[in-house]
């Protein structure tokens, strides 16, 4: 049982959530308050939940505070949740997180899956309609809080996956004239998105300088999604499956790579084996964008290959 906290593991998730920043900040500038929103329900309800289960198992509940693990599994979740969700969503997927993804396999260290992909797929099979309901330009704070509190009305635009949902569902329109005519789609991705991957590429590139994180599952993930759709990519026809660059800039491709495909206790241990995880990763991102029901699938790559990691390590 673990009673105090690593103040290595304290370090190192420090560290993680300064990587988060430009990203969070990001995100925040292009969302508005809905993201500050979503930021503090997670971690409310991350950190409260962490705490009462710890209670529970007769350990101090100060854990929950001076480890920090809870507190970015909370970042990572409002940074894939959509913003301006009804208030219990991310109290929801932050409990689902916590409670089923990291406290049900024994606390810190003994997680099987990812904590935050466990809590986003945990909403994201419940609550598909508030999961794909992303609003239009950030509105003010009085405008925000009602939408999350008081359930106002909220108006679709594209977004993130939004954008690849309708990449996905284009019959008609050739890569050019989406790019041309579809507000969801910026210079090379997702409009906004692109910034955002930008963002967090950066504080990935941060945690390879301090070593907090190695460089082989974030380059399998990106060097398997960049093949794997550069194989699938027919140019700009209308059954166009998108190109590789668009595909590394949209969704969460670069918040996968550096901060969730790199989760040391759900992943594998050995270089090599972290290396075939992320190049599973990234072709089941990409087969589930072109071809499965969800338009990002970044949580049920993760989770697929959570289950294999044992494998890799064995056959590493």
């Amino acid at each position: 049982m673990i009673n105090s906290p690593d103040p290595r593991l304290r370090t190192s998730m420090g560290l993680v959530l300064l990587a988060c920043l430009p990203g969070l900040l990001t995100l925040l500038w292009l969302h508005g308050w809905g993201m500050l929103l979503n930021l503090l329900l997670c971690a409310s309800a991350a950190l409260l939940c962490e705490a009462a289960l710890l209670a529970l198992r007769g350990q101090s509940p100060s854990t929950a505070l001076n480890d920090g693990s809870a507190l970015v599994t909370a970042v990572l979740l409002a940074a894939a949740l959509p913003t301006l969700a009804p208030w219990w969503l991310p109290v929801i997927a932050a409990s689902a997180a916590i409670g089923i993804g990291k406290q049900a396999f024994g606390g810190v260290g003994r997680n099987l899956f990812n904590p935050a992909m466990v809590g986003y797929a945990f909403v994201l099979l419940s609550f598909p309609l508030q999961m794909n309901h992303w609003p239009g330009p950030a509105p003010g704070l009085l405008d925000s809080l009602q939408q999350v509190f008081a359930g106002g009305d909220q108006v679709d635009a594209w977004a993130r996956p939004t954008l690849l949902d309708g990449l996905r569902h284009n019959r008609s329109l050739t890569i050019d004239e989406l790019f041309a005519s579809h507000p969801g789609f910026g210079s090379i991705g997702g409009a906004g998105s692109e910034w955002v991957n930008l963002a967090f590429l950066l504080g990935g590139l941060f945690l390879l300088q301090r070593k907090v994180i190695s460089w082989h599952a974030p380059a399998g993930l990106l060097a398997g999604l960049f093949v794997f759709s550069l194989l699938g990519w027919n140019g700009s026809g209308s059954d166009s499956n998108g190109s590789p660059l668009l595909h590394l800039f949209s969704g969460s491709t670069m918040l996968a790579a550096f901060f969730i495909a790199t989760e040391p206790v759900s992943g594998p241990r050995n270089e090599w084996a972290r290396l075939c995880f992320g190049l599973g990763t990234g072709l089941l991102i990409y087969l589930i964008r072109t071809w499965g029901s969800y338009p990002d699938g970044t949580a049920f790559a993760i989770l697929l290959m959570n289950l294999v990691a044992p494998t890799l390590e064995r056959l590493a």
